[in-house]
């Protein structure tokens, strides 16, 4: 009766025990299936506002690492355009940037990674089309803004320029929503492309997508703008014909050359009168290319009041690069170096005659003071 009860006890104590296991590995499965759909993560907003800049800032170095998290499949686009060299002069002005676009524009962004190292899982967010574009101009400080843009926790921009709205249309509105990043709510989602302020039927199909659009324009004295775009394509192509022969159409008459596209960017007037067709001028923020660079903080603050976001990017953030010749971001917590825009900013530009510059202020300066009356602001590049 002694050793009937022992084993009783004993049984009972192995069943106690079977049951403790069991009951565990429930709640382990239960555990793990409440992570699977999404509940243990629910809310990464308080993460993500912790967000710092990690490293110093190349915009390789950028691409690359979009690459590396998002690394899209070949097989979406097999039927992507290739570009060549269209000339030898500055209408070469996208030479490099298509080679570029199949790998970076391609990238759906798998979301394993925000552009700054901020973890985001695929299932946070939903991908939207864009509140705000910044649309141009080539060689006006667009890279610069919307790096400084990408310091403020409510703005997820897509990193390289997509060209969708001049060159990628055909492949449809929904191929161009899946490039964005996803936000969260009260995020905005942004992307910019300056060729898209000089493309006649930009206006048109960005109304198509949203008429309510907020559009971004950053200009520069078209005089330095012109010899910006002519030192990038020099560097690209080193047997380019001089400025000079490139601007006039003709030496002794000095006839400014309007078809040279490093010209033709610089007529803003001209192309805000298209976009004027199909948006209110309240939908535009001119931002100065030049206060840009003195004044990085009073600009950025202009920007986040235009796009409704609290005034998180401050003077704090910014230091002046005098090797450059423009702002860097200070560098952040954990990073031994600050983050200044790639070496192919701040180039040395060529020498170039005086007589020609003025030839040049005196042709843009009627259309300078058209851009001033219609915008709204003194540029005073006269």
């Amino acid at each position: 009766m002694g050793c009937s009860g022992c084993r009783f006890r004993f049984n009972f104590g192995k069943a106690l025990s079977k049951v403790s296991v069991f009951f565990t590995m429930v709640l382990i499965f239960t555990y793990f299936f409440y992570c699977l759909i999404g509940f243990c993560n629910s809310a990464p907003r308080a993460a993500h506002r912790q967000q710092t800049l990690d490293g110093d800032y190349d915009i390789l170095d950028d691409r690359r690492r979009i690459l590396g998290d998002l690394r899209p499949s070949p097989r979406l686009f097999p039927d992507a355009p290739s570009y060549r060299n269209r000339t030898a002069s500055a209408d070469a002005e996208q030479v490099d940037a298509p080679v570029e676009l199949s790998q970076n524009m391609l990238d759906s962004e798998k979301e394993s990674t925000q552009s700054n190292g901020i973890p985001v899982s695929n299932t946070f967010g939903a991908k939207r089309f864009p509140q705000a574009i910044i649309i141009g101009v080539k060689k006006g400080g667009t890279r610069a803004l919307l790096e400084f843009l990408r310091i403020h926790p409510d703005v997820r921009a897509f990193g390289a320029e997509p060209h969708f709205f001049d060159r990628f249309y055909d492949k449809g509105l929904e191929w161009y929503r899946n490039l964005m990043p996803r936000t969260l709510d009260g995020q905005i989602t942004m992307e910019k492309t300056p060729s898209y302020f000089v493309t006649k039927e930009a206006p048109s199909r960005i109304c198509t997508m949203n008429c309510q659009t907020k559009l971004i324009v950053v200009v520069r004295d078209p005089v330095t703008r012109a010899v910006s775009d002519y030192t990038q394509t020099l560097s690209k192509n080193p047997g380019l014909p001089s400025f000079q022969s490139l601007a006039l159409k003709n030496s002794s008459t000095g006839l400014i050359d309007t078809t040279w596209s490093a010209v033709r960017i610089g007529l803003y007037a001209k192309h805000l009168e298209n976009w004027l067709q199909y948006f209110p001028l309240s939908h535009f923020l001119f931002v100065s290319g030049e206060r840009l660079v003195s004044d990085p903080a009073g600009e950025m603050g202009r920007v986040q009041d235009f796009l409704g976001l609290k005034r998180v990017v401050s003077d704090k953030h910014f230091y002046f690069n005098q090797t450059k010749g423009f702002p860097c971001l200070k560098k952040p917590e954990g990073s031994s170096r600050p983050r200044c825009l790639g070496k192919s900013k701040g180039r040395p530009h060529p020498q170039i005659s005086s007589e020609v510059l003025q030839r040049l202020r005196d042709f843009y300066r009627p259309f300078n003071h058209r851009f001033y009356q219609m915008s709204g602001q003194d540029f005073g590049w006269d």
